[in-house]
């Protein structure tokens, strides 16, 4: 059975294996592209102890794969595979993995850019840093936004409010 394209979970993953997963039994892989995004143990000049994502369970799975149906509308992809982790997560722990396997190269390495630019503007997600100062809210970046319109998708870099605890 495959594995789900999409997964919100607080455990660590496993990079290799979640390469041979997706790779498993598809003859007509040429090309794996992968993206680990890790906890920055530095923002906006300042240290950071931790970092906490939440999330809506559900919306944001659907989101992400909306992502997805969208990168295979546009790239020459065989599959896609994202893992966001949610909970409490320190400086250089593994917080994100998108990995894209096509035929060739140049699908997979833009599909997987793509993925990225899309979930870093478009997952409902919210991140709390810890720092020396406190803890404060991350709002989306002005590049981030500019990432994604190349691909020709506007998107507002309005804060949203966090869910209630």
């Amino acid at each position: 059975m495959a594995a789900p394209r999409v997964a919100v979970q607080t455990a660590d993953f496993d990079l290799g294996a979640e390469v041979a997963r997706l790779r498993r039994g598809d003859l007509g892989v040429g090309a794996v592209v992968a993206f680990v995004g890790t906890v920055r143990d530095r923002s906006d000049g300042a240290d950071v102890a931790s970092m906490e994502l939440e999330h809506y369970p559900g919306m944001t799975e659907a989101s992400i794969e909306r992502m997805i149906d969208a990168a295979f509308e546009r790239f020459d992809i065989r599959a896609a595979r994202v893992i966001h982790r949610v909970g409490l997560l320190q400086p250089l722990e593994q917080i994100v993995l998108v990995v894209v396997t096509s035929a060739h190269r140049g699908a997979a390495f833009e599909a997987c850019e793509f993925l990225m630019d899309y979930l870093k503007t478009q997952a409902p997600f919210w991140k709390k840093e810890t720092t020396p100062a406190g803890a404060r809210w991350v709002d989306a970046r002005v590049s981030d936004d500019a990432a994604l319109r190349r691909w020709g998708i506007q998107a507002g870099n309005a804060s949203v409010e966090p869910p209630a605890a």
